[in-house]
């Protein structure tokens, strides 16, 4: 019977390729065209030829098979690294294959006694290794070495993201890895999310056997990078047995040892793990009889062996995970901590504090985590590389590029990824604690959405710890930015109330605006303690977030200079530390004595200070004038849904002003009156009515606009919580009424909080870049957020009622709606309508509700 190979032609890109491999057996059919190519005469009996393919009968006319091939070079991209090396075929398009390990990476010297770099074993008792990349050789010799140590099972996972393939060279088997010219030393991340690095492997062999058929069975690949001596070196490639990936070299000798077993764990090389990354090692936990607390305690604990490029950073992360493990297992009599030594820095962080004090056993949670960092600690140090790259920020003086980013904004980065590396210990350490007992019934994703308020304090974890607001400001690397610039005046009041964008809703004691500096703040207070309003009673609410003084009469907020419209916001837990921040920096520019960068509405000026105001001096001099005036700091992040507590202070502070006076006025501003000032005016709405009664509502009106669902906010994850909440078409609509009744005041401004989720969102298509389109889905996304969190207050508000609201938001959230899916729903945001949401990282909670920039959004 005769068999058919083929070689069809490959495109550029490497997805497709993979996607043939696995149709109809296309790794068997490409081995076997390679063969067909490459028969040496001596084994060939007859080749016959026809309209279709020539046909190979082999001497011992066992093998009958048709050659089809179709290679087409023109499929393939060619390049070199200088003009002074030879022009050949590059992997994926656009890479080169470079020999995995250097010489002088392997600190510890240990490759030829052990068979890999950096063997390690961690300090104590926990049978806990870790390594640097092996060669097939290597990799038998590290089990040997096991075995012969007493480790009868070895869970050994690979915590590589990057594809390696092994090319045979003198019997053994040696790592390569595909590297960009641009950086040689730095391998490949987050090159295709729907890929494996697996499936990478074989697209890249695949194409390794395709440029060998080119080029005469020889493929070019770079062993001395530094010096380029000798190079590029040829290495033969007569059939796909000559490459390996990485799952041959790590399974094929476990099958010797049947009580070993191998996983695949792609760590990230900076920050933590993905949410999925920990859901992966819990399931190894799941699988394994050795690591479960109902384990056979008589028989030893499973070697974890782990393994990245060098054996250092990933390989240190997972040798934590390990050791807190096993922590869980044989408790703190096995922890050596005597032996150890723990590092010396403290990390005082605002989020780590907060963290540890909300965690049940939190104290005991962080020891633990320090505990088996310590015994980790060899080669590297979570600890000391968070205290490290802090301390190389503070001591930046003149800024400079490194990898395209300022000196500040790279140890910035490296400084809060260290910062997310420890954090997510201490929150994995945590799960542990709740789960492992009960055998792992919620992932850790599940977990975390169960304690959303996790996800709240890791957003704190932010700049405004790392740098201090006024010396960036008297420093000239932050700008003030005047609010004349900031606040476009749409509904033109300013000339009337001397201020921009003020506003009442129709028939309700509900006002809104930009922020006032002394003169406006007078006249607003004058107009609504007139004899026509009458108003003797108000509180005013301003929820900004960011720092805001009044200076020379005008007010101003710092900004970055490459974002001047995008609000800097200060992570603090208490509005009052919100004051004393603007306190420092008042008299910190008072005292600095020298000309200040200021953006005005005209353009940037040098302006020296000499009289300066913090917003609570302005309301403390507007009170002793009106003695019924009352005045909150409630910070509100803008174009965002609020924080579950910031329902909660909005809530509390007009019950409490309702209480004493139920006429009590309420007034709402922000830095220019739009967007924050809409939010809370809309959840001021929803409160008076359903503290006063709702107004008649009427039928919905009919709207023929195409796709009007999605202009009346009929999205399918809005309907899908829709559909869990009681009555929920009922809380959606009164919505809906508020929100239109609080857009009614600013019809100038066209401006409303549900459309413009859809009017957002069809803008991506006309973005005039990646960054613009990110950016554009990011608000996107969380327009479409903050229009949930609206409709489950007004549910809340229906259900707590009856025991006038003594439950707080934050906690209805936590105790009702998380356990009805509501935070699942919302760790999956998207507009599956028109795209799978997954397909971006700001779907996720954990990304949405960080502090971003317009110039770094996670893809």
């Amino acid at each position: 019977m005769g068999t058919s190979a083929s070689a069809t032609s490959q495109a550029a890109p490497f997805a497709p390729t993979h996607q043939a491999d696995h149709q109809g057996n296309g790794m068997a059919e490409h081995r076997r065209s390679l063969q067909s190519v490459n028969i040496h005469n001596s084994k060939t009996k007859s080749i016959i030829t026809n309209k279709v393919a020539p046909v190979v009968i082999t001497n011992n006319c066992r093998e009958e098979f048709q050659i089809h091939d179709k290679i087409q070079s023109s499929n393939y991209s060619m390049g070199r690294i200088s003009d002074l090396l030879p022009e050949h075929y590059l992997v994926l398009g656009e890479f080169f294959m470079v020999q995995d390990i250097y010489n002088r990476a392997d600190v510890l010297n240990t490759t030829k006694s052990h068979g890999a770099p950096n063997f390690r074993k961690v300090k104590g008792n926990y049978p806990l290794f870790g390594m640097g990349q092996p060669s097939l050789n290597g990799f038998k010799q590290v089990l040997q070495r096991l075995q012969i140590d007493g480790c009868e099972e070895v869970v050994f996972i690979c915590v590589r993201e990057e594809p390696v393939v092994f090319f045979r060279s003198d019997g053994d088997f040696i790592p390569y890895t595909p590297r960009g010219r641009e950086n040689l030393h730095e391998n490949l991340h987050d090159l295709d999310r729907e890929l494996s690095a697996e499936q990478i492997e074989l697209s890249i062999r695949k194409e390794l056997c395709d440029f060998a058929k080119l080029s005469e069975n020889m493929f070019y690949v770079y062993n001395d990078i530094e010096h380029f001596k000798d190079e590029p070196q040829q290495v033969q490639i007569l059939s796909e047995e000559d490459i390996h990936v990485t799952e041959e070299v790590y399974k094929r000798p476990l099958f010797s040892q049947p009580l070993h077993r191998y996983y695949r764990l792609p760590l990230p090389m900076e920050g933590a793990p993905l949410e999925k990354t920990f859901d992966a090692f819990v399931n190894i936990l799941r699988v394994t009889p050795n690591l479960s607390l109902m384990r056979d305690s008589s028989r030893p604990l499973p070697a974890l062996l782990f393994s990245c490029q060098v054996g250092v950073g990933r390989t240190n992360l997972g040798l934590i995970l390990g050791a807190i493990v096993f922590h869980h297992l044989q408790g703190a009599s096995e922890s050596p901590r005597q032996e150890i030594q723990k590092s010396e820095h403290k990390l005082d962080f605002q989020v780590i504090e907060l963290l540890i004090s909300h965690l049940p056993k939190g104290q005991q949670v962080l020891d633990e985590v320090d505990d088996a960092i310590a015994m980790c600690s060899e080669m590297h140090n979570i600890k000391d590389a968070v205290f490290e790259n802090k301390l190389k920020l503070e001591g930046i003086g003149e800024d400079y590029q490194i990898q395209g980013k300022s000196t500040k904004a790279y140890f910035l980065q490296r400084t809060l990824q260290s910062l997310e590396r420890y954090v997510y210990l201490l929150v994995f350490n945590a799960y542990l604690h709740d789960q492992y007992p009960q055998a792992f019934p919620q992932s850790f994703s599940q977990w975390l959405c169960m304690n959303a308020w996790i996800y709240r304090l890791l957003a704190c974890m932010d700049s405004s710890e790392l740098s201090a607001p006024a010396s960036l400001i008297t420093d000239g690397i932050r700008v003030l930015v005047s609010s004349k610039f900031l606040a476009t005046d749409l509904l033109s009041t300013a000339k009337e109330m001397k201020v921009a964008n003020f506003r009442r809703v129709s028939k309700m004691a509900l006002y809104g605006m930009a922020q006032p500096n002394s003169e406006a703040l007078a006249v607003v207070m004058s107009y609504l303690t007139d004899q026509r309003r009458g108003h003797s009673t108000i509180l005013w609410l301003n929820l900004q977030e960011e720092l805001v003084l009044e200076a020379n009469g005008q007010m101003f907020t710092p900004r970055e200079p490459g974002s001047l419209e995008q609000p800097i916001p200060v992570c603090v837990q208490h509005p009052q530390k919100l004051q004393e921040m603007e306190l420092t920096l008042k008299h910190d520019i008072l005292r600095c004595e020298k000309w200040l960068g200021v953006i005005t509405e005209q353009d940037k000026q040098m302006r020296m200070f000499k009289t300066c105001h913090t917003i609570e001096e302005l309301f403390v001099h507007q009170k002793s004038v009106h003695p019924g005036l009352s005045y909150q700091r409630i910070p509100l992040s803008d174009c965002c849904a609020p924080k579950e507590e910031v329902f909660d202070q909005l809530l509390e502070a007009m019950k409490s002003s309702l209480a004493e006076d139920p006429n009590c006025a309420f007034i709402f501003n922000c830095h220019d009156g739009k967007d924050r000032t809409t939010a809370a005016m809309v959840i001021a709405t929803l409160t008076l009515w359903h503290i006063n009664g709702f107004p008649e509502c009427e039928e919905d009106e009919f709207v023929s606009v195409p796709n009007a669902k999605y202009t009346k906010g009929e999205f399918e994850v809005v309907m899908q919580v829709v559909r869990v909440l009681p009555e929920g078409h009922r809380v959606k609509r009164e919505v809906d009424i508020a929100l239109d009744v609080v857009s009614e005041t600013m019809t100038p401004m066209h401006y409303h909080l549900r459309e413009i989720i859809i009017s957002t969102y069809r803008q991506i298509k006309m973005a005039k870049s990646e960054a613009d389109a990110q950016w554009l889905r990011l608000r996107s996304l969380q327009y479409l957020e903050r229009y949930i969190y609206l409709i489950l207050f007004n549910c809340y508000l229906h259900l707590e009622k009856k025991d006038s609201w003594r439950r707080s938001f934050s906690q209805w959230m936590s105790q009702v709606a998380a356990r009805a899916g509501v935070y699942a729903i919302l760790n999956h945001l998207g507009f599956s309508e028109f795209e799978n949401p997954d397909d971006s990282l700001m779907a996720r909670l954990r990304f949405r509700w960080l502090p971003h920039s317009a110039q770094f959004i996670p893809m």
